[in-house]
């Protein structure tokens, strides 16, 4: 039913915006909860790498300074990978095109990181 809820929320986000190819809800331990994925993109490596960057992510702004991490942002010439928390437990993680509007994007998925932190 969880499963579900979260789903709904993701498909929601994902109809925000056409810049938005994919999104997953995943454990902070990697495992998937739900997602909106393309046919043909594994599950698995989503989980895995989202789980991954985070960890790295959260030890970079701790030893940097930067304070408690918010999101990671990676960019690469076929598009953009966002990792925002969404409560304490669980990862949001957002595809978009490389022509995204960064601005509405980030808004969007904030808003949908909430819903979901409320959620879990």
């Amino acid at each position: 039913m969880r499963a579900d809820m979260l789903t709904s929320v993701l498909t929601e986000l994902n109809g925000t915006s056409a810049d938005i190819e994919a999104s997953g809800v995943i454990s902070t331990d990697g495992l998937m909860m739900a997602c909106v994925l393309p046919a043909g993109m594994d599950e698995d490596r989503v989980g895995a790498m989202s789980a991954a960057m985070l960890s790295l992510g959260d030890r970079t702004a701790q030893e940097l300074g930067r304070g408690t991490l918010e999101q990671v942002l990676i960019k690469g010439d076929r598009g953009y990978v966002l990792m925002t928390y969404a409560g304490e437990e669980a990862v949001l993680t957002v595809l978009a095109k490389p022509n995204a509007k960064l601005g509405l994007i980030f808004l969007d998925v904030k808003r949908a990181a909430q819903h979901i932190s409320e959620m879990l």
